[in-house]
């Protein structure tokens, strides 16, 4: 391997004029910035990263870790916030805490290792003094969707409190009378948000949820088709179901497809989350869409600002919308 000493010899400069070149830590007449960097690619010499992040204190890396990596929603929250860090000349490792908090406190302990200069984090659990004792250690945290109980650090979420107030609207406004959730955990932040949401338009408006008409998820394909399955084979099913995110709607699709249950025409179904496909289907499903990818690009700015020595403690929540399809029954 080439080293900066033969980066040196080969642009007949010192190896501390290459390191200034290179760090942009010192002025440099432009020939001699040429003649450097002519040498660094003709030699193929790498500056060493982890020797140069023990000098600045930063590897320019940053850690996102999410709860759940096979939902899209995430998978496009990551493509945006990279976008954002490498365009910073940041670079991002993602980790998958599949809803486990000691997956994720194993991820944050070793990208701390590694030395991430921050972390973006989507909570696995809302009790999690792992991540508590973090942010009071001073690493800079952004939090993604969920808050932690006692941590103090920005969040990024999407305010979809309007939008399923719509939604219950367009629901009634259908004809539907008998409006049942499925609904995510209640402990964390964004599964109660949306549960309060939904019960309180449905009383607002006149036609309040019954006990019976509730179901709770993790918010896992599995458990919406579960769910699913105890709404409709009870004496008295709801006609139409808001489930609270993408996940459980497929697997609540699949359950009513499996009992034999007609979508949009013997139950309606709208999901929180607009999943790629769900334009697809027929009837194409009513859908609260969150701006996910202007959350990733918020968060890791958001992040950046405060790796910086900057940024806002607190966030104004962006918005959903309700994309109104076929899935609640025919529309004019």
């Amino acid at each position: 391997m080439s080293t900066i000493k033969d980066a040196a010899i080969a642009a007949g400069v010192s190896t501390a004029t290459v390191s200034r070149v290179l760090n942009n830590t010192g002025p440099v007449s432009e020939s001699v910035r040429e003649r450097v960097e002519r040498a660094v690619a003709e030699i193929g010499y790498r500056p060493n990263a982890l020797a140069r992040s023990l000098r600045t204190e930063s590897t320019g890396t940053i850690g996102l870790i999410v709860s759940n990596i096979l939902n899209p929603f995430f998978t496009e929250l990551a493509r945006a916030a990279e976008d954002v860090a490498i365009a910073e000349g940041f670079t991002m490792i993602l980790g998958n805490a599949d809803e486990i908090a000691e997956k994720e406190e194993r991820y944050i302990r070793e990208l701390l290792e590694k030395r991430v200069d921050g972390l973006l984090l989507n909570p696995a659990v809302a009790k999690a003094p792992h991540i508590k004792e973090i942010v009071d250690r001073g690493v800079p945290v952004v939090l993604i969707d969920r808050s932690v109980e006692g941590v103090t650090a920005p969040l990024v979420r999407a305010d979809g409190t309007p939008a399923i107030g719509e939604l219950v609207a367009h629901m009634v406004a259908l004809g539907h009378r008998k409006l049942g959730i499925i609904s995510g955990p209640r402990e964390l932040r964004n599964g109660l948000e949306r549960y309060e949401a939904f019960i309180a338009a449905s009383s607002a408006i006149g036609y309040p949820v019954q006990p019976q008409h509730i179901a709770f998820g993790d918010f896992e394909r599995e458990s919406g088709a579960a769910a699913m399955r105890r709404l409709m084979s009870a004496g008295d099913p709801p006609d139409a179901v808001f489930v609270a995110n993408g996940r459980m709607t497929l697997g609540a699709l699949e359950a009513l497809k499996s009992l034999g249950i007609r979508v949009g025409q013997d139950v309606g179904v709208a999901s929180y989350d607009d999943d790629p496909f769900f334009s697809l289907l027929d009837p194409a499903l009513t859908a609260i869409e969150q701006p996910t990818a202007e959350l990733g690009r918020l968060a890791m700015s958001a992040l950046l600002g405060r790796i910086r020595g900057g940024g806002a403690d607190e966030l104004e929540p962006l918005h959903s919308r309700l994309i109104i399809r076929r899935s609640c029954g025919e529309t004019e």
